[in-house]
């Protein structure tokens, strides 16, 4: 299935259109002074390049006190949160109570260490997560500005399982409005930005855990996923992510609510800096049902079969991916060949080049019960249905209180049909079915994250369908494991989507242990070592100047 001379005539038009809407963006667009330019402070406390499960270790231990930890957190938030906008609200003082509590604990605990692990795994460990998620006395605004004033009563069941691990949430995180797009940006919160370059945005949906984990200032987070919401945000910001299978963690407590065939594409996952802590914590939150996963099974990965895509056939809708990503993920292949000893075979997938296709089909497909799901626009009303081209017209006198993007979505769905067409379910069918056949229950997919590397702010309104990449995994319910492969030639995070068998989660999971030894993992988006050249060529300049 060879793309057709109309497909790429299409193609080179429409890439020639966004060429020339780019122009014009670039020349109107606000600067943004020496964002491009800027770096976040190195981190200097050893206790924010800890994971997760060795520093709750090291309290239980008493090698150091939940209080030392949670405040160096909070002392980095402080530092980086004011030039990235990731954290939205705060909850400091109480988490400084709760981290008191646990040194009290620890000291009056007869039992051992044993038992506060088996028990508390993650005790003292301080954690942050997505705005999205019902965290009791914090708001649950998702960007919308008419729901400024809801605040969390009660915690949602993957926040609350974390919590009874132990674990102490310091605050909620920004994400796009409504999550429905791939930049957190809203008029509520307002933007958040790329802690490798503030120029560039965070990702989204979830968008501020992205950033708050890859600027050091978050260990572990909490986010969603209905279309990359998770492993955009963890490529575009150099951490890791995990999608797991469709229906293991359970998704309420969140807003806005899945609806039609929705429920069974949303999937809520651990975000966090270090590989090793991403089983750990998808144990904890999928609770009795990680059982189905089989997490303890030991992984040989030398008898696992690799394969790798690299794009997705060439989609006229989206963008070419980018030659250094490419280079990236052959530089897996070899990586996993050599070491290894297995044989990668590098393979091609035609119906890939209909993810957005069959992603946009059945998002607005009604469920089993025949009913659609709840447009984008009532959504964005509250309940009442509000107008896009009314909100569109308001949005160019400044008046209007939604995002661009969000109203573009609404103009959109306006066209979209509730009934997927039989071309695109027998895709959709065609791809599920050769997937799981050639996954099984020992097989790796390598795929690119994202086409491109973290654009500039607002740059994703001209190629709205890039997201396809991550979104088509969410229709097929199957588990992705995002994991950053170092930075490119400009200083931003490379990486590689991971993807497995359904319930075959601890695959990508290993696999992903295994790549952050062979490729370095996080790099400290504030450490020089790392610079672009353009960037330290400028520092020593201006040092010199002075």
């Amino acid at each position: 299935m060879a793309m057709t001379r109309l497909e790429r005539l299409l193609g080179l038009l429409l890439r020639a259109v966004v060429r020339v809407f780019f122009a014009i963006f670039e020349i109107f667009a606000p600067q943004r002074g020496n964002d491009e330019e800027a770096r976040l402070p190195p981190i200097t406390n050893p206790l924010l390049t800890v994971p997760a499960i060795q520093l709750a270790r090291q309290i239980r231990r008493k090698e150091v006190t939940s209080v030392e930890v949670v405040q160096a957190y909070i002392d980095r938030i402080q530092e980086v949160n004011p030039l990235i906008n990731a954290l939205v609200k705060d909850r400091f003082t109480a988490a400084l109570q709760e981290a008191a509590q646990v040194d009290k604990l620890i000291e009056e605990e007869t039992g051992g260490e044993d038992v506060l692990e088996d028990r508390l795994p993650l005790l003292g460990v301080p954690f942050t997560v997505k705005e999205a998620f019902a965290l009791q006395g914090m708001p649950n605004s998702t960007g919308l500005l008419s729901r400024k004033a809801v605040i969390s009563g009660i915690d949602a069941p993957s926040v609350a399982l974390l919590k009874r691990a132990g674990a102490i949430p310091l605050g909620v995180t920004n994400c796009s409005e409504l999550c429905m797009w791939l930049e957190s940006h809203n008029h509520l919160y307002g933007i958040t930005r790329n802690p490798y370059n503030l120029g560039r945005i965070a990702g989204g949906s979830s968008g501020g855990e992205g950033s708050i984990i890859g600027g050091g200032a978050s260990v572990i987070g909490v986010g969603s996923d209905i279309g990359g919401s998770i492993r955009i945000p963890c490529f575009f910001n150099g951490v890791f992510g995990h999608k797991p299978t469709s229906g293991i963690v359970n998704n309420a407590g969140q807003y806005p609510p899945p609806s039609g065939q929705q429920p069974g594409f949303l999937c809520t996952g651990p975000m966090c800096r270090y590989a090793g802590d991403l089983l750990p914590l998808l144990r904890i939150m999928a609770g009795p049902a990680a059982e189905k996963l089989a997490l303890s099974a030991e992984v040989d990965l030398r008898k696992l079969r690799f394969f790798s895509v690299p794009h997705d056939g060439g989609s006229p809708l989206l963008s070419p991916v980018d030659p250094q990503l490419i280079q990236a993920q052959k530089r897996v292949v070899q990586q996993l060949e050599a070491d290894l000893g297995v044989k990668v075979e590098e393979i091609r997938i035609p119906q890939l080049k209909y993810s957005f296709q069959i992603w946009g089909a059945m998002m607005s497909a009604p469920g089993k019960d025949g009913k659609a799901p709840t447009s984008f626009a009532e959504l964005m009303g509250g309940g009442k249905k509000v107008w896009p081209v009314w909100e569109l017209f308001k949005c160019m006198l400044g008046l209007s209180s939604h995002t661009v993007a969000a109203i573009g979505l609404a103009l959109v769905e306006i066209f979209q049909s509730s009934q997927p067409s039989q071309f695109i379910l027998h895709q959709k069918e065609t791809l599920q079915r050769d997937l799981e056949e050639l996954l099984g229950t020992d097989g790796v997919l390598l795929y690119p994250s994202h086409p491109q590397l973290a654009p500039k702010h607002h740059h994703p309104l001209f190629t709205p369908f890039n997201f396809s990449y991550t979104g088509i995994f969410n229709i097929l319910g199957l588990p992705v494991t995002q994991c950053p492969l170092g930075l490119s030639a400009e200083g931003l995070p490379m990486g590689i989507q991971l993807v497995a068998g359904k319930l075959q989660d601890r695959l990508p999971l290993a696999t992903a242990l295994y790549l952050e030894k062979a490729f370095g993992g996080w790099r400290d988006p504030g450490s020089t070592a790392d610079a672009p050249k353009s960037i330290l060529s400028n520092l020593k300049s201006s040092s010199n100047s002075t």
